[in-house]
């Protein structure tokens, strides 16, 4: 039966999500593959090179390929997507003998995908998500992330003890304009868990008792710095002394 009748704009309650745009579609392809149900193409795209190679992974694994400009239109945010992947939501579990990543109830779905992809650039593959947030299915962050969602295992959590529960054999290191540590300072213990709060106030005074509370230095004009930033800024930090010790 044809997926085309059935296929509408997002809505989070959906049992399928859609990935907008060539390379996030190829990365879906590549890496979650057998969540697959259709790929989407418009005949705009069809001289790009992408969407060969979306063509060809598509053949190899057995997945349809519809072709409708209309559909197409109606399903995407933006008038220049030539390819969208039509998947099944799918769940993880965290890899406990890794270093995470948890992010306190972010809201903004631009910095929950950019934080993904700084994620994947920095050799991190485990991100825990306290509710209430961000649907991390919603196109909207997938296309943010450039589609690194599809190389990360994301888990979400009730509460924040239901995260720490869970993985209590983590040091944890909350990031917080009341740090006690300065980033450069810290040598991160793995495995070990990064904690960030939301965009708006950050963590609260709570987290102080939580392992070890690290700020990042930063001149006085500011008063913090964007979620996103501060996540990307140290996630590098924490790669550095990881190759180091290498």
């Amino acid at each position: 039966m044809s997926l085309i009748p059935k296929l509408k704009r997002y809505q989070k309650e959906f049992d399928h999500s859609y990935c907008f745009g060539v390379y996030p579609t190829l990365e879906l392809l590549s890496y979650r593959p057998e969540f697959v149900s259709a790929v989407l193409l418009h005949s705009k795209g069809f001289e790009n090179q992408g969407i060969t190679k979306i063509r060809s992974l598509c053949m190899d694994r057995q997945i349809e390929i519809i072709e409708n400009d209309n559909l197409v239109n109606k399903l995407a945010s933006r008038g220049n997507t030539y390819a969208i992947g039509v998947f099944k939501k799918y769940h993880d579990n965290l890899d406990p003998s890794k270093n995470h990543v948890v992010l306190v109830q972010p809201s903004t779905m631009g910095n929950l995908g950019s934080i993904m992809r700084s994620m994947l650039g920095f050799r991190k593959h485990d991100l825990a998500i306290v509710e209430p947030a961000a649907d991390p299915f919603d196109p909207k962050v997938i296309r943010a992330s450039m589609g690194a969602i599809f190389q990360i295992r994301v888990k979400s959590f009730r509460k924040f003890t239901d995260y720490w529960g869970s993985h209590a054999e983590h040091t944890l290191y909350p990031l917080m304009t009341a740090g006690k540590h300065l980033l450069p300072e810290v040598e991160f213990q793995s495995p070990y868990a990064i904690i960030f709060g939301d965009e708006g106030s950050g963590l609260g005074e709570e987290y102080l008792q939580f392992g070890t509370s690290i700020r990042i230095p930063q001149h006085e004009a500011v008063d913090s710095l964007n979620l996103a930033l501060a996540a990307g800024i140290t996630l590098y930090h924490s790669w550095v002394v990881e190759n180091l010790r290498e």
